[in-house]
């Protein structure tokens, strides 16, 4: 498979269809992202289902894209902090459906669609509402509820450095979910500071193969 670097993030989510599942990278604002999501705002793509820690912070990013419409459902660990209010107006009106899921679950449902895994048994909210109907198995004295993948389309995530061939490297904290999705997703588009020749990144700091990556973008300069 050949990455295709793209000149502008516009070329980068082409072909993004209405009713697509999009995982979006990014811890609140840290490692999402921004440039991808305004370009998939004017590719105009809609009915999403989005999965992501938070359900968008103030005004831009995911909050942007939720407050265009074009989302029909967010799965996510964080719906609501002191910033989610294009979230929360569109959630009390009956606009966005909801899934919570606990944030070590999130992380790993996504690794298990990526490892071929079919579903596995976690004992993290068990006996409460977020696990309300699903199946349980005792497991040498505990109970542990069973836990389904979650698939991506595309996976829209941010990191630090690609080189030619869509190897990434990310930087700190803004790594995040990105792996993850990475393996998670039928279309992964990863938006990078920096775009290095082939051989310009030491392997061994290598976090997600370019054998994952599809497209890759450097993110616009600031204004």
């Amino acid at each position: 498979m050949t990455t295709l670097l793209c000149d502008h993030a516009d070329e980068a989510v082409a072909g993004i269809e209405d009713g697509s599942t999009v995982l979006v990278g990014g811890f609140g604002m840290a490692g999402m992202p921004v440039d991808l999501i305004d370009a998939l705002i004017r590719q105009g793509a809609k009915d999403l289902t989005v999965v992501s820690n938070n359900a968008g912070n103030g005004d831009t990013g995911l909050a942007a894209l939720l407050a265009k419409g074009r989302v029909r459902k967010v799965i996510c660990s964080f719906p609501r902090q002191a910033d989610s209010w294009v979230f929360d107006g569109l959630y009390r009106e009956g606009r966005i459906e909801l899934e919570v899921v606990p944030q070590g679950n999130l992380a790993e449902r996504m690794r298990a669609a990526g490892a071929g895994i079919g579903a596995f048994f976690c004992p993290t909210g068990v006996g409460t509402l977020l696990t309300e109907g699903k199946e349980t198995r005792e497991i040498d004295g505990r109970t542990y509820v069973l836990e389904y993948p979650i698939k991506g389309d595309v996976a829209l995530i941010g990191a630090h450095r690609a080189d030619r061939m869509g190897n990434l490297v990310y930087r700190k904290t803004a790594r995040n979910f990105g792996p993850v999705m990475a393996t998670a997703a039928t279309t992964v588009i990863a938006q990078v500071r920096e775009i290095v020749e082939t051989g310009d990144i030491d392997p061994e700091t290598v976090v997600t193969p370019g054998i994952y990556v599809d497209r890759v973008v450097k993110e616009a300069d600031p204004a």
